[in-house]
C-alpha cells in the first residue's frame, strides 16, 4: 500500500515537471496549464479518484509557501503598501463575503445567510501562487508586483477567520457580531504575536549559535510549520503566524545566515514550492470526478449556472472595489500631496483583474464537516464544493490565460523603471569608490607591484568612470586574475564584507530601494563563494 502510494506521488511530480517544460514551451502559466491538464487526465477512463485531503493543504503545502513569499517579499515595500495591502488583504475580503453571502441568498433557494458568508469567505481570497506565476517574466511594473503578491499573503487569514466563524454560526445555529468582531483581532493578533516570537528566538538561535548551510536550511524549512502549528494550537491564525515570521526572518536574513546558507537555502526553496505548488495545482484538476459524482445531470446544470454567476459576481466585486479604493485614495493624495503618484486606469484595471483563486479556496471548501448538531447532514455542503470549483477554474483560466495579452494591449509603462536604473547606477558608483578608496589606503605596496592588484584597481576606476560618463551603463561580468595568490583573495574577501557592511547602512537608512541591497547581497554571495571555492 505505501509503495503504490510513494509511486503514484512520484509519478505526479515527474508528471508535473513535464506538463510545467510543456507549458513553458506554450507560453503558458503552470498553474493554468496544471489546472487545465488534471481536468483532462480527470476525465479520462481508468484514471483513479483523487480526493485532496484540507488537513493536508493546510499543514503540509500552505505554510512552506505562504513562508518562501514571505522571505521574499521586501520588508520596506510591505510597509510602503501597508494601507493598500490592508484594503485588499482585508477590506475586499470582508466586502467578497458580505456581497456574496446576499447574492447566494437570493440565488439559491433555501440558503441561508449564514452559507451564504461560509460560501464567501471559501471564494474570497485571490490565489498567491496564481498571481506571481502568472505574472513572472511580464513586463509590468514591480509596485503592482509587490502589491499582490502582499495582498496575497494576508488575505487567506482574513478568508479564513470569516470562514470559520460562519461555519460556527451554521453548526451552532447563532451568531454574535460584536463576539465574532473581537475574535477576529484576538485570533489575528495573537497569531501575529507567535510567529514573530518564534523567528525571533531562530534569528538568536541562527545568529549566535555555530551552525552549517545544512542545519540552517533544515532551520528554514521547519520554521513555517512550527509558526503555524503553535499558532493553531492556541486557535490563533497560523496563516498569519507564518507570514508575520517570515517576513522577520526575511528583513534580518543578511545577519542570520551565512553566504552558502542563503545560496543553500534559496536553491532548496525554488524547487520545494515549485514541488509543492505544482501538485496542488494538478489536484485542483484532479478533483472533478468526486466533486460531479454527487449530483444528477439536472442538478448539476443548476450548480453550473449558480457557479458561473458567482464567479462573475467574484469579478465584478473585485473591479468595483479595487477602482473605488484606487478613486478615494487618488482625490486624499491629489488634495494633500498634490505632485505624488497615482495609480493609472491601465494599473488600476490589472490590480482589478488579478484576482484568481487556487488551493486554499479548494481546501477550505473540501474541510466543511459532513455533519451539524443532532448527526444531521451539513446543508448544501457539495453545492458549495461544486460553486467553489467552478469559480477556481473560471477566474484560473479566464483571468490567467488573459493577462499576457492584456498587458501587451495596456502597454503599461514602469513609471519608477528610470529612477530605479538611477539608483541602480548611484549603488554601483558608491561601492565601487568606497573599494578603490580601500584598496588605495591599504595596498599601496602591492599596487607598486603591479599584477592583480592593479588589474583590480583598474577595474573598479573603469567602473567608476564609465558610470560617472554614461547612466544606465550595464557592466559585464568581471574577470578575477590569479584568484590563488592569498593577499589577493584577502583583498577581495575584505571588499566584500566592506560592502555588506556599507549595504546594511543602506538597508537601515533606507537610502536604495530594499530590491536592489537584495540583489547586490546576493552577487557578493555569489561572489565570496567562488572565492572560497578556489581557496579550498
Amino acid at each position: 500500500m505505501i509503495e503504490s502510494r510513494l509511486l503514484l506521488i512520484l509519478s505526479m511530480l515527474f508528471v508535473i515537471t513535464l506538463l510545467t517544460m510543456l507549458g513553458n514551451k506554450l507560453k503558458i502559466s503552470y498553474p493554468v496549464f496544471l489546472v487545465i491538464a488534471g481536468l483532462i487526465i480527470s476525465m479520462l477512463p481508468g484514471t483513479p479518484e483523487i480526493k485532496i485531503d484540507p488537513d493536508i493543504v493546510f499543514l503540509i503545502f500552505l505554510p512552506p509557501v505562504l513562508f518562501s513569499a514571505s522571505m521574499q517579499m521586501p520588508w520596506a515595500e510591505f510597509w510602503k503598501l501597508k494601507r493598500r495591502i490592508a484594503m485588499l488583504g482585508f477590506g475586499l475580503v470582508f466586502f467578497t463575503s458580505t456581497i456574496i453571502a446576499f447574492i447566494s441568498t437570493a440565488l439559491i433557494p433555501g440558503f441561508t445567510l449564514a452559507l451564504g458568508f461560509v460560501l464567501g469567505g471559501i471564494i474570497s481570497p485571490p490565489d498567491a501562487v496564481a498571481a506571481t506565476s502568472v505574472l513572472k517574466g511580464l513586463k509590468i511594473p514591480r509596485n503592482i508586483v509587490n502589491l499582490l503578491e502582499a495582498e496575497s499573503l494576508v488575505n487567506d487569514a482574513s478568508s479564513l477567520i470569516v470562514y470559520r466563524f460562519a461555519l460556527l454560526a451554521v453548526i451552532s445555529g447563532s451568531f454574535n457580531a460584536w463576539t465574532a468582531t473581537k475574535s477576529f483581532f484576538l485570533v489575528a493578533g495573537m497569531g501575529i504575536l507567535i510567529g514573530l516570537v518564534i523567528a525571533f528566538v531562530i534569528y538568536l538561535i541562527l545568529r549566535f549559535f555555530t551552525t552549517t548551510s545544512a542545519i540552517d536550511t533544515a532551520f528554514t524549512l521547519l520554521s513555517p510549520y512550527v509558526m503555524y502549528l503553535v499558532a493553531e494550537h492556541f486557535h490563533c491564525s497560523g496563516i498569519l503566524s507564518v507570514v508575520a515570521g517570515g517576513l522577520f526572518l526575511s528583513y534580518h536574513s543578511h545577519r542570520m545566515l551565512s553566504y552558502q546558507s542563503r545560496i543553500s537555502t534559496a536553491g532548496v526553496w525554488d524547487t520545494l514550492t515549485f514541488l509543492l505548488n505544482g501538485f496542488i495545482f494538478i489536484l485542483i484538476g484532479l478533483q472533478l470526478p468526486y466533486i460531479v459524482a454527487h449530483f444528477t445531470k439536472n442538478t448539476i446544470k443548476e450548480a453550473l449556472v449558480y457557479g458561473l454567476i458567482i464567479s462573475g459576481a467574484v469579478i465584478m466585486i473585485r473591479m468595483v472595489w479595487v477602482y473605488a479604493s484606487n478613486y478615494i485614495r487618488i482625490r486624499i493624495k491629489r488634495k494633500w500631496v498634490p505632485d505624488a503618484i497615482v495609480p493609472t486606469h491601465k494599473e488600476t484595471f490589472l490590480v482589478a483583474w488579478c484576482g484568481m483563486r487556487g488551493m486554499v479556496s479548494l481546501a477550505a471548501a473540501l474541510a466543511m464537516p459532513f455533519s451539524i448538531h443532532g448527526g444531521a447532514e451539513f446543508p448544501y455542503r457539495y453545492l458549495i464544493l461544486f460553486i467553489t470549483f467552478v469559480v477556481i477554474i473560471v477566474t484560473l483560466v479566464l483571468q490567467g490565460l488573459t493577462i499576457s495579452p492584456l498587458i501587451q494591449l495596456l502597454k503599461i509603462q514602469d513609471r519608477g523603471e528610470e529612477k530605479l536604473k538611477k539608483q541602480h547606477q548611484q549603488l554601483k558608483l558608491q561601492l565601487s569608490e568606497l573599494a578603490l578608496a580601500h584598496i588605495d589606503r591599504y595596498y599601496k605596496q602591492d599596487l607598486e607591484q603591479g599584477g592583480p592588484f592593479s588589474l583590480t584597481r583598474n577595474r573598479y576606476k573603469h567602473m567608476i568612470d564609465a558610470t560617472k560618463r554614461k547612466l544606465g551603463l550595464v557592466q559585464g561580468k568581471n574577470s578575477i586574475a590569479d584568484e590563488s595568490m592569498p593577499r589577493f583573495r584577502q583583498l577581495m574577501l575584505e571588499l566584500i564584507q566592506l560592502k555588506r557592511k556599507e549595504l546594511m547602512k543602506y538597508r537601515i537608512n533606507r537610502t536604495f530601494s530594499e530590491d536592489l541591497i537584495k540583489e547586490k547581497e546576493w552577487e557578493l554571495d555569489l561572489e565570496e563563494a567562488r572565492l572560497k571555492s578556489r581557496k579550498g
